[in-house]
């Protein structure tokens, strides 16, 4: 496998991809909280930055709030870069992308529910509301096909990669 695979996106796609999959999450996380325990928008950057400052992130005004802005799209831009680099070795990552977004995205779940938060200052997480842990799950197999999809180059100009061009008739 070449580095310059046609099929691996560059890295303006992926900061792109960072936005785009960034933003998803936080207005599924925002809306979700909203509509359902009236927490407001802060509140979901602050329990970001709880990964770093435990309980104390609460009470941090707008600088923790900050601070999980930047933590929660620096770990997407992760996602999406790692992504893109085992793509770089791995056949099946680059030609089913929406499957392998899939899988990616559950183990993405996996890994945030499992490892990262129990190793951090915000704990072990709550899976007592089930209404959060299905649409949580569903929202992350949908993170990973938007990583996949954006790690890996568009398959024809002005196709954002979301979803297959139809083919061009040969002139």
């Amino acid at each position: 496998m070449l580095h310059g695979d046609s099929r691996v996106s560059g890295w303006p796609r992926v900061g792109l991809g960072t936005l785009v999959a960034g933003m998803s999450d936080l207005v599924f996380a925002m809306g979700f909280w909203w509509i359902s325990h009236d927490v407001p928008p802060m509140r979901i950057l602050q329990s970001i930055a709880a990964g770093w400052y435990g309980e104390a992130s609460f009470s941090g005004g707008m600088q923790t709030a900050a601070v999980g802005a930047l933590s929660h799209f620096a770990l997407i831009f992760l996602f999406i870069a790692a992504y893109r680099q085992m793509a770089k070795h791995i056949a099946g990552l680059r030609h089913r992308p929406g499957a392998m977004g899939v899988a990616y995205g559950l183990f993405l779940y996996l890994l945030m529910n499992f490892v990262v938060l129990p190793l951090s200052a915000a704990g072990m997480a709550s899976f007592r509301n089930v209404a959060w842990v299905v649409a949580s799950i569903a929202v992350h197999a949908l993170i990973g096909v938007l990583c996949a999809r954006y790690a890996l180059a568009p398959r024809s100009p002005g196709n954002a990669g979301l979803a297959p061009g139809p083919a061009r008739p040969q002139a």
